[in-house]
């Protein structure tokens, strides 16, 4: 790490002096060059060096000492790191001659354990034929000579044998029957002091006769190779005695321990196998097998030479030294094959298995020779303690340079502190006064709520309305500031929820409905009809990118008009045809607003055009005819808090983050945003967004949901007709697409005199102020018309200003028009037509919330509920919410009140928990309340606790809904994550609180069919 600390030292000094200023392409295409270059400029690049540190020198004195101990602590710690290297490399050598030894040894004892193996079977076999063709038989099928060829001839199955043998069992009361049959006397197998004789000097004639014993197992059958052992008494040898014991008691082979064959006097094993006189089952005694026992046959195998042969059929026999071993007594094991004369200290054990449980046989493994030198692991390790030395070398005349950069490190890292606590000291003053005001704004909000479940008329409901979703904008707005941070985190997340998107406009223009009257600017908006009634996304956050945009309209625009409309891509993309500059809402000239799309790569790349069928590509655009933006800061517009000029802050206030913010939230919507603006003109920004259909019904493209004002209305005025008086085509397409959201039939003509008698009679009339105050000729054209119908059309006088003049109507012969304030909304216009006509009562519009109201009420009547927050006003607004659908509301402030209320058993259906509060918040509390159930339903379970004493419930588990103003903490996530089971806002939304309880909650009609 501190060789590639010096070497970014001097790399930066070279780029510094403009010596090596390369291209990224060169670098990487030629890299063999440039380090060529590198190392020719080394030496004028470290004059340069010495010369700089010559140069600060007479500036600052560097402690000498603490240089020296500095170079000798990284010239040792090179000497360690290439020590260190070469012995991981050597240990790695080493491994890897491991490996390579153990698998040659695992070799070598497999093949010498397989040919072992077929043997064994091949003279387990022959027993079985000696049973058949010698003792079942009378008289035998076989003799000593047919044996010897047998076995002669297959001794090629047998590879490891040197000889077989067969020994009778004798007992003593037959013996000398059996040596009259055989013309031999029985031998005993060794003699008292016998030594080692050699093949040439054995003679069988030497043995003595076998004492007298209760047994005796004499050779009769043997192969040519090991004929001299016929007539030899096998019971006679210890070795030999216990292994045909062992061998006739368990009916398995057996081997002995290595020692010296006779004749040959070569170190050997033999392995033994019983022959019975008859079939014994498998769980047969040891007394039944010794009585069933007819003989014993043996295979004798040469270990010494058969392990010769095997190491001969392997290429690489020079290569490693074989010890094969008999350990079965391990302290005193027996060699059986090798010597350890070796030089390598390396060994390898691989365990031998004979097929005798009783006795166990290793084969060790060394090399030959010695390891080679490990070249590899010294040449790189030296490399390293040289490329050391260099950089020891090149950090003594870096040392000026070294101490200016640690000075100026740590004044860096002392602001950056400083700047570190003053950031994480305003996002905790951020967070606790924005939770701090929204706290009493949820009270504001959650008591308008609770005024509008009152009986009020269609104006107070507005009224109402309006000043509720203007203090939700509020808490949005306030909201911005955190928005920010989280953007800068990259924490924000957006939602995925059906809403209205028209509704969602409306209630934009309410919100600045009062400003642009103030203004007499004129604010519209228009949605085409091709954009699906519902869609699923976020509609608070686009709610906040159309309330800020319409918002910086508002500030910079002081005459004209604000137009906000609503298109699919597609459409837009088939816009081809140039706009006219003063065709336009109030007649101003604007901007063509197709070039704050221009740049967008949706219409660049066509095949993106086309969405999928469930996706809902939108383009919204925000168009006025104020002060506009001057080309030099068009594009710092969308940075946080930068402004167009110094003076725009003092004269219309703002942070300058809200463009900043909707452009983070368009790039989540995987949408672009961009500007058209011309100094003195206007401007027209525009974004895209990216939805899914929330319309279940295709054909319904401009049908609203159910519980929208606007659809419950519409049914009043099915079939009515309207006409609308406006020469300004756009401003009567608005105009039309307000009034036909309400079901009516709409004529649009320039001039009242143009209209034409028609069997269908109009029911209103709705007249623009300017074509009111101008054409004097219009209030004569509309008496006339009234004339001609037996009902007169009510006329509505579409207004900008509430102090519009109207005066002449009532000198024509015309009533006082009723005026209707723009910006036209559903909801208002509705209001303004029951009144002119009559239809209608006062609070029919809020029938669109009956739907869930009926069926919050059906859901928790009767039904008792836990209310926890620590807000006296909050409670009382949750409390009179749930109250007002029929719930037994009991509520307490504190969490620890919550947990001895919920300790079951208990009577609660629910609890509403509050998640900011003192000493214990709504997490930890419900964590406590759910591990209090889980205790109670193990030990019901268990039968520790009594089913009666607890209402005879065997599951306790009451559902708790977070409930809190927090948008940044309390997300649906995080209160599952704390066992909660699920999450309303404060205040509550009928729709929301319907579909979160509902899931618990079965309705009366549910519950009592």
């Amino acid at each position: 790490m501190l060789c590639c600390w010096f070497l970014s030292l001097i790399s930066l000094n070279w780029l510094s002096n403009g010596k090596i200023m390369t291209t990224k392409n060169s670098l990487l295409g030629d890299g063999g060059k440039i380090w060529m270059k590198l190392w020719d400029q080394l030496p004028g690049c470290g004059s340069k060096i010495h010369h700089q540190y010559s140069q600060y020198i007479s500036l600052r004195r560097v402690r000498k000492n603490w240089w020296t101990k500095l170079l000798i602590t990284w010239i040792v710690f090179g000497i360690i790191t290439s020590l260190s290297v070469f012995w991981y490399m050597r240990s790695q050598a080493i491994e890897k001659r491991k490996e390579t030894l153990a698998s040659m040894c695992d070799e070598r004892a497999r093949m010498l354990q397989d040919q072992f193996n077929v043997s064994m079977n091949h003279i387990q076999a022959m027993s079985v034929i000696i049973s058949i063709f010698h003792h079942d038989k009378n008289p035998s099928a076989i003799d000593q000579r047919t044996f010897a060829r047998y076995t002669e001839k297959t001794s090629f199955e047998r590879p490891l044998t040197s000889g077989v043998a067969y020994a009778v069992r004798v007992l003593d009361a037959e013996r000398e029957q059996f040596e009259i049959q055989q013309g031999w006397t029985i031998k005993r197998m060794d003699k008292d002091e016998q030594t080692p004789v050699h093949e040439d000097e054995y003679d069988p004639e030497d043995l003595e006769p076998s004492p007298v014993q209760e047994e005796y197992a004499p050779v009769i059958f043997a192969q040519e190779t090991v004929a001299h052992v016929i007539s030899v008494d096998m019971l006679s040898g210890k070795e030999d005695r216990d292994n045909i014991l062992r061998a006739r008691e368990s009916g398995k082979g057996v081997l002995t321990a290595p020692f010296r064959l006779l004749k040959t006097n070569r170190l050997g094993v033999i392995l033994t196998f019983a022959v019975y006189r008859r079939d014994l089952p498998p769980n047969a005694t040891p007394a039944e097998r010794t009585q069933a026992s007819a003989g014993y046959l043996g295979g004798i195998f040469d270990i010494e030479s058969l392990v010769e042969k095997l190491l001969q059929q392997l290429a690489s026999k020079q290569t490693i030294l074989v010890n094969v071993f008999d350990t079965t007594d391990s302290s005193r094991p027996i060699s059986m094959y090798g010597s350890n004369a070796s030089s390598d200290g390396l060994l390898r054990v691989s365990a031998l298995n004979f097929g005798d449980p009783f006795r166990k046989h290793e084969m060790h493994c060394r090399f030959k020779y010695k390891p080679p030198w490990p070249w590899v692991a010294i040449t790189t390790s030296v490399f390293i303690l040289i490329i050391s030395l260099l950089a020891a070398e090149i950090f003594h005349a870096t040392l000026n340079r070294i101490a200016k950069v640690e000075d100026d490190y740590h004044k860096m890292m002392g602001l950056k502190k400083r700047a570190e606590a003053a950031d994480i000291a305003k996002s905790q003053f951020l967070a606790t006064v924005s939770h701090e005001i929204r706290t009493p704004m949820n009270g504001v909000l959650g008591m308008l709520q609770m005024l509008m479940d009152t009986h009020l008329d269609e104006t107070q409901q507005d009224y109402v309305r309006t000043a509720r979703e203007s203090g939700k904008a509020l808490v949005s707005l306030i909201n911005e500031v955190l928005d920010l941070a989280k953007i800068e985190s990259g924490k924000l997340e957006l939602e995925a929820v059906s809403f209205n998107l028209r509704a969602i406009l409306d209630d934009v223009l309410s919100l600045f409905s009062g400003k642009s009257q103030d203004k007499k600017v004129e604010l519209a908006v228009y949605v085409s009809s091709k954009i699906p009634a519902m869609l699923v996304g976020d509609p608070g956050r686009f709610r906040q990118i159309v309330t800020n945009l319409v918002g910086n309209s508002i500030k910079f625009t002081d005459k004209g008009h604000i137009f906000v409309t609503v298109h699919l891509v597609e459409e837009v993309a088939e816009m081809e045809v140039e706009r006219d500059p003063t065709s336009s809402l109030s007649g101003l000239c604007v901007v063509d607003r197709r070039q704050s799309w221009a740049d967008f790569k949706i219409f660049k790349e066509t095949s993106t055009i086309t969405s999928l069928a469930d996706q809902v590509s939108i383009i919204v655009s925000v168009e006025d005819t104020g002060q506009g933006i001057p080309h030099e800061a068009q594009a710092r517009v969308f940075n946080p808090f930068i402004q167009v000029g110094p003076s725009i802050t003092r004269t219309h206030g703002g942070t300058g983050i809200g463009l900043s913010i909707s452009k983070c939230l368009v790039h989540l919507m995987r949408g672009e945003i961009g500007l058209s603006s011309s100094p003195g003109i206007g401007s027209t920004f525009t974004f895209t967004a990216v939805f899914t259909n929330g319309c279940s019904d295709s054909n319904g493209e401009i049908a609203l949901p159910a519980d929208h004002p606007s659809n419950t209305i519409s049914s009043e005025f099915q079939g009515m007709k309207a006409l609308v008086v406006d020469p300004n085509p756009v401003r009567a397409k608005i105009s039309r697409y307000h009034i036909e959201r309400l079901g009516i039939h709409v004529e649009v003509v320039p001039r009242i005199s143009l209209v034409s008698s028609s069997s269908t009679p109009v029911n209103m009339v709705f007249v623009e102020e300017d074509v009111w105050d101008n054409q004097l000729d219009a209030l004569v054209a509309l008496n006339e018309l009234r004339k001609d119908y037996e009902v007169s059309p009510k006329t509505l006088l579409l207004s900008n200003s509430s102090s519009s003049n109207r005066a002449g109507a009532s000198a024509s012969g015309v009533p006082t028009p009723f005026v209707v304030m723009k910006p036209l909304r559903a909801s208002m216009l509705a209001a303004s037509l029951q009144r002119v006509m009559g239809v209608g009562n006062r609070g029919k519009h809020r029938n669109g919330e009956l739907l869930h109201t009926l069926s919050l009420s059906s859901l928790l009547h009767g039904r008792k509920v836990l209310v926890v927050d620590d807000n006296l006003v909050n409670l009382r607004v949750a409390a009179g919410a749930l109250k007002k659908y029929g719930a037994d509301v009991v509520h307490v402030e504190r969490g620890k009140d919550a947990i001895s209320k919920l300790t079951p058993p208990h009577t609660f259906d629910a609890c509403f928990m509050d998640i900011q509060m003192p000493e214990m918040d709504g997490f930890e509390a419900t964590r406590r309340i759910r591990k209090i159930e889980s205790a109670i339903n193990n030990g019901l379970q268990s039968g520790e606790l009594s089913m009666e004493d607890y209402c005879n419930v065997s599951n306790w588990h009451v559902p708790i809904l977070a409930m809190t103003a927090d948008v940044i903490q309390a997300t649906n996530e995080k209160c599952l994550e704390s066992d909660m089971d699920g999450y309303v806002s404060k205040p509550f939304e009928a729709e929301q609180l319907y579909w979160e309880i509902s899931r618990f909650f079965q309705t009366a009609t549910d519950e009592h069919p």
